[in-house]
């Protein structure tokens, strides 16, 4: 399917790996010139190398932190305009509910909601002047059914889906879809992070604690990469026009629910 979205220019931030890089890769194979971030220089600037080199399109790497102001600025800076925006950003620690003091939860909601409404205030309006634009928030399947250990993640993205929700209707008109994807576990360096933390917790190895959590997904294993960035660039197609103020779980079928 021609997603009819080639010569447009997006900002996926994150990308250097995981599930923005998978959502960088299906962009740039749909024809969509980049902006890329994470903080890492040396990893964003491979990734950049390896994603023009394999699709033949501008790569832009900028190493910066999302998440601070500073960050987003010299990131705005280098995207200029964007048709397409992609946020996300790595999930706040796991704990327990009683250890997360103030600083805590400000920090997680700096990351992982304020950080992506800052950027959609600074792209969003450009793209309803030119009369299109996409926009994809990667969230987290806990804002659909929480998950206790990451209670700064449940606070802080169910904060986004709530922005997202009365927004997106606001900004439908002029040509501009606004939606999440959910993701459930996927095999990324997040999934070994949490599978070693339940490996150290209970004294056992990290894939018992992988076959562990698989078990729990219908699908019997871990979701990939390369097909959630496939979900994601269809969202940023032409072909998405109707779909707007969405939460796209993609999570193996693991959350038991009818609607």
């Amino acid at each position: 399917m021609d997603l009819g979205i080639k010569g447009k220019r997006g900002l996926v931030c994150a990308a250097s790996k995981g599930l923005g890089r998978g959502c960088a890769e299906a962009l740039a194979e749909a024809g969509v010139n980049l902006v890329i971030n994470s903080r890492n220089e040396a990893d964003i600037t491979r990734t950049a190398q390896e994603i023009a080199s394999r699709y033949g399109v501008e790569v832009t790497p900028v190493a910066a932190d999302i998440t601070t102001e500073d960050g987003r600025a010299k990131v705005l800076e280098a995207v200029g305009q964007a048709d397409i925006l992609v946020t996300n950003a790595g999930g706040p620690p796991p704990g327990v509910w009683t250890d997360w003091n103030r600083e805590d939860f400000i920090k997680a909601i700096d990351a992982n909601m304020l950080s992506s409404v800052a950027l959609m205030q600074a792209l969003v309006p450009g793209m309803m002047q030119r009369g299109w634009g996409r926009v994809v928030n990667i969230t987290s399947q806990s804002v659909r059914s929480p998950i206790a250990v990451l209670g700064l993640s449940n606070t802080a993205r169910a904060g986004l889906t709530g922005f997202v929700a009365g927004m997106s209707r606001q900004v439908a008109g002029s040509g501009v879809c606004v939606n999440n994807i959910l993701p459930g576990i996927h095999a990324t360096d997040r999934a070994d992070s949490l599978d070693r933390g339940v490996a150290e917790k209970e004294g056992i190895t990290i894939d018992e604690a992988r076959t562990r959590r698989q078990a729990g997904i219908p699908t019997g294993t871990y979701g990939r990469a390369d097909d959630f960035g496939a979900t994601c660039a269809f969202l940023c197609s032409q072909q998405a026009r109707f779909i707007v103020g969405q939460n796209i779980l993609l999570d193996g079928g693991a959350l038991n629910v009818t609607i």
